[in-house]
């Protein structure tokens, strides 16, 4: 689903505006947060979570990460390692150059299959335009 802009200024927002802003469920951003995906979210005085920009900014990190393929428990320990502060940045880095290989990985193999396609679209092509030439009329 189209992502709606944030409003300038703000930050704080409820669960119901950060699935408008993300496109996540209300189930999934409740998963996220049980799972230690997402750090302590913030309460109103009711109780309700109260989302800021810099959990909108993590979830939007998220996000690129899960594209990635990577799996959720690679997340979670990543998040774990944010948590722990700047003595992880090496693990962290290790972590991100992994993924980064699997994704240079994927990509060379959608590129094959790219290639593939784009020959047999011209094998095609190529095979069909006599007869499209037979069916067009000449004036």
């Amino acid at each position: 689903p189209p992502r709606h802009p944030r409003p300038d200024g703000q930050d704080s927002y409820t669960i119901s505006e950060v699935v408008a802003f993300t496109g996540l469920t209300a189930h999934t951003l409740r998963w996220y947060e049980r799972i230690g995906l997402m750090a302590h979210v913030d309460r109103s005085h009711t109780g309700q979570r109260r989302y800021s920009n810099r959990d909108l900014d993590w979830l939007d990190l998220v996000g690129k990460l899960r594209l990635t393929g990577m799996p959720v428990a690679d997340m979670v320990r990543y998040a774990e390692l944010v948590r722990e502060g700047d003595s992880t940045y090496g693990a962290r880095r290790a972590l991100l150059e992994a993924t980064r290989r699997d994704v240079q990985a994927r990509i060379a193999e959608l590129q094959d299959t790219l290639a593939v396609l784009d020959r047999k679209i011209t094998f095609y092509s190529d095979a069909t335009r006599p007869y499209e030439a037979e069916r067009t009329p000449t004036r």
